[in-house]
């Protein structure tokens, strides 16, 4: 099923442009802004991966989580300071920086800093916050709902486009399967490329345990690689990946995030897989 909107062929990310067959992408970053430190080494540490491994590197990391399970959850240093701390990481590592966007109010103030607005999967029936981010003329990724067909994604690229932006990446995050779990149905990776929009595997997301750590998310850390191994063997634009210097005492999505060294053995082996035709 096709968009009928123009062709969405590539975005442009600072200085860099993504486009179907060009060099992928790597999205990745602690899930939550904790402190710039933690968000510096993090992010040092994916860039080089990805410049060695023949990646576009993207910064993500959120200044507000929140659709967190408990009141209690840490969020984030919010709105104003977590886009200070994302400029302080776009100029410091010279990366363009992705974060959320929860309310159509957040789009304009966002994108003085972001290269990228990112629409929450609970969000992305949401059209006026889907048209508020595209009005600022940055790219959009539009992470598909867990409850969400991969065909019905189709609707939030055309109130992008209709918006007048044709910078639309979907991004797959696995779907809803009984109480507290998801899967992965591969399939969606080729529906939703054949829709005109650039297509992202969220490995850590994919493999998250919704609500099922007692007032919080757990995580099955362990399938994060042979998932991201098969979406790239599918064929995708881009990967992202939540990881941290220390999943275990992260604030946020510990569970199903990567330890440094994990992450760099894991961009190797995906850049291996890039390289190999798959028709």
């Amino acid at each position: 099923m096709e968009s009928e909107a123009r062709n969405t062929s590539e975005v442009r990310l600072g200085n860099q442009v993504l486009k179907r067959g060009g060099s992928p992408l790597l999205i990745a970053g602690p899930c939550v802004l904790e402190d710039l430190d933690t968000a510096l080494r993090a992010g040092e540490v994916m860039k080089r991966a990805a410049e060695e491994n023949g990646f576009i590197y993207m910064f993500k990391a959120s200044y507000d989580k929140a659709n967190r399970t408990s009141i209690n959850s840490y969020r984030g240093p919010g709105l104003e300071k977590g886009l200070r701390l994302l400029e302080d990481i776009k100029l410091e590592l010279d990366v363009p920086v992705i974060s959320d966007i929860h309310t159509p109010h957040q789009a304009a103030l966002a994108s003085e800093v972001l290269d990228c607005i990112q629409i929450p999967a609970f969000l992305c029936r949401q059209t006026d916050l889907l048209i508020a981010a595209a009005k600022t003329g940055l790219p959009v990724n539009v992470k598909k709902g867990q409850f969400m067909a991969p065909w019905d994604m189709v609707h939030a690229i055309d109130k992008i486009h209709g918006a007048g932006n044709y910078q639309v990446m979907l991004t797959e995050r696995g779907s809803c399967f009984g109480y507290n779990n998801l899967v992965v149905d591969m399939r969606s990776l080729a529906i939703m490329a054949d829709m005109n929009a650039l297509v992202i595997f969220d490995a850590t997301h994919s493999v998250q345990l919704p609500g099922a750590g007692h007032g919080c998310s757990a995580g099955q850390r362990h399938f994060i690689a042979p998932l991201a191994r098969a979406a790239m063997a599918v064929g995708i634009d881009g990967i992202f990946m939540e990881i941290h210097p220390d999943p275990d005492r992260a604030l946020c999505d510990g569970p199903n995030s990567l330890p440094l060294d994990e992450a760099i053995h894991l961009v190797k082996v995906l850049a291996q897989i890039r390289r190999i035709p798959v028709e």
